[in-house]
């Protein structure tokens, strides 16, 4: 095999892949014997005849199609990868012209990426951020940890309160009728989280343990579950138990219970200090994303639709994933949105036409600027992926494939680019009023 570029234009290229006649052959044969038991032929068996009957009986171009096929099948990636394009969708074939004992020339084309000139794209203005941790901060994540280290503690010398947690029981109606999801036992509500339907928890406050009490609601006209929406409900309550959240003291003790530090004072030095690294890599990452926001302004470029089209359908992929992972899925968000799955569609192509544009953007950086990448880059990357799924570099290269290091290369040059455009960026300082807004 053989594969050679004839002419690219528009973001087309044609090609053409040249198969020997003894590789053409060998196909034909192949293609005959798996499909001989589908003739039938007066005088043989079925699956029998011999080829060159079929051929006379049928055509003598009967077996062609599933030899050109299977040949296809076999040497058309190795064919793109020798001639290096980056191909963006199928490919369309010509009929061939077949001579015996002649090579077979098969002609095609196939969009690829496009190859554009990004202009405006060094010293992107951007204003920078910088946050800076003070004692407010740090009181603030003392007190996340504090409420972490919280025990619950029963109360049983007073009626419960907002804050508490309940430990109930309950049942609910609508006109008198039980409806799906509407029950529960032994149920942890702490009250004031907001947990339930507005009105419901208010309900609970100043109650005993051991107490029935009738919580009357009725459902927001917009709740998810139509059949309930703007309808009154009566829920039929049991409170089993009362708990109270019981803080530990911010002291030396808790920084020794929650850290390696003996001093409530040497904890708190730690924290600013992990506080203020988090923050600048954030502001960093805010940064970045200016960068791109604003490469992506400076340049209005076409990107081919079958791109768009195949990043809507990840996308679509991506967020049934997600529900998936939630216990729902596309079709449900589908019923209770009330839209269709072209309206989906057509609600994502903005976004899915930015992710393209941008990625097109820079990956003809990478080209102009010749940004290289080297092979440690790839293989951290391969690394920081296999611990997250507990696999050593070499399994990710098993479960990924051939394609893994082209992959993990471009996801390396992709973020090579982005830190060339911040690098190469002009900071300014924020605005006054954006930057009271960001505080």
């Amino acid at each position: 095999m053989k594969a050679t570029q004839v002419s690219k234009e528009n973001g087309v290229v044609k090609f053409n892949i040249e198969f020997t006649a003894e590789e053409f052959k060998d196909a034909l044969n192949k293609a005959y014997l798996a499909n001989r038991s589908k003739f039938q032929v007066d005088g043989f068996r079925k699956g029998k005849a011999p080829r060159k009957i079929i051929e006379s009986r049928f055509g003598h171009d009967v077996f062609w199609d599933e030899a050109l096929n299977d040949l296809l099948e076999k040497n058309y990636f190795n064919a793109v990868k020798e001639m290096g394009l980056e191909v963006i969708s199928q490919p369309a074939f010509e009929s061939p012209e077949i001579k015996s004992d002649e090579p077979v020339v098969l002609t095609g084309s196939v969009q690829v990426f496009p190859e554009v000139e990004v202009e405006n794209y060094k010293g992107l203005e951007i204003e920078s951020v910088e946050t800076v941790i003070g004692d407010k901060e740090v009181e603030e994540e003392l007190e996340r940890v504090q409420k972490s280290q919280a025990r619950m503690e029963a109360v049983e010398d007073r009626k419960s309160e907002d804050g508490d947690t309940v430990i109930i029981d309950f049942e609910g109606s609508v006109d008198g009728e039980a409806f799906s999801g509407g029950s529960a036992e032994n149920y942890e509500l702490k009250l004031g989280s907001g947990q339930f339907i507005p009105g419901f928890e208010e309900q609970l406050v100043g109650k005993e343990a051991g107490e029935d009490v009738d919580v009357e609601v009725t459902f927001p006209e917009d709740y998810h579950a139509e059949e309930l929406a703007g309808k009154a409900a009566v829920f039929k309550c049991k409170i089993h138990e009362i708990k109270k959240e019981i803080l530990p003291e911010i002291d030396d003790e808790l920084a020794s219970d929650v850290s390696e530090f003996e001093t409530l004072a040497e904890y708190k030095e730690d924290l600013k200090k992990k506080l203020q690294e988090k923050a600048s890599e954030t502001d960093l990452s805010v940064m970045k994303d200016r960068v791109l926001e604003q490469l992506y302004t400076q340049n209005e470029i076409e990107v081919p639709a079958v791109m768009v089209r195949n990043e809507i359908e990840n996308m679509l992929y991506d967020m049934d994933q997600s529900f998936a992972a939630q216990g729902l899925g596309l079709k449900q968000y589908l019923e209770w949105t009330g839209k269709t799955i072209e309206e989906l569609r057509e609600d994502t192509r903005p976004d899915a036409e930015k992710r393209i544009r941008t990625r097109v953007l820079l990956k003809n950086i990478i080209r102009m600027e010749n940004l290289e990448v080297a092979e440690e880059e790839i293989r951290e990357l391969m690394e920081d992926f296999g611990k997250q799924y507990g696999m050593d570099v070499d399994q990710v290269k098993e479960m990924a494939g051939s394609d893994t290091e082209a992959y993990f290369r471009e996801d390396a040059q992709t973020k090579n680019a982005i830190d060339w455009l911040y690098d190469n960026a002009k900071k300014v300082a924020a605005k006054a009023e954006e930057k009271k807004d960001e505080e």
